[in-house]
């Protein structure tokens, strides 16, 4: 075991891990209590364990937390706040972007990469930005809304 330091939603973040390929997903929502980022599948293809790590989409399902020391990672938990949410995440407040919520955190972060990318998309390329996080609720219409508000300002 040894003990690594991630940078956190910009704060230094002791982690210790057992294994060089542990995923940053279990370090994140383990050892510091960040719920944003989801198991959803385990395989990086749906996207629910979503983070930003140097500002771009990563699937932290895959992502070995070891090689993560010295990066900047954003959780769902460090875009925003309830008081002060993000632009994306009042956006998907304002357009009712959630049914179940399970696949929010993955959409809320691949939007915020995708925007800080191309502040304004078009509606397909939305849609291709978004093609792989998936929703079984049925939430696309909404989360495609939202993802366009926030691209106009509000």
């Amino acid at each position: 075991m040894r003990t690594i330091t991630l940078k956190v939603n910009g704060r230094d973040q002791a982690v210790s891990i057992d294994d060089e390929a542990m995923p940053l997903l279990y370090a994140l929502r383990d050892d510091l209590g960040l719920h944003g980022p989801k198991f959803g599948c385990g395989l990086g293809q749906c996207g629910a364990c979503t983070v930003l790590v140097d500002g771009e989409a990563v699937r932290s399902c895959l992502t070995p937390a070891a090689e993560m020391a010295g990066r900047a990672i954003t959780t769902l938990e460090g875009l925003g706040s309830p008081e002060r949410p993000h632009p994306v995440q009042a956006a998907f407040i304002a357009e009712q972007a959630a049914q179940c919520g399970y696949c929010s955190n993955g959409m809320i972060m691949t939007a915020t990469a995708l925007l800080a990318r191309n502040p304004k998309p078009s509606e397909q390329q939305v849609r291709d930005g978004l093609a792989g996080n998936l929703c079984r609720c049925g939430a696309h219409v909404r989360v495609i809304a939202a993802v366009l508000r926030a691209a106009a300002g509000g």
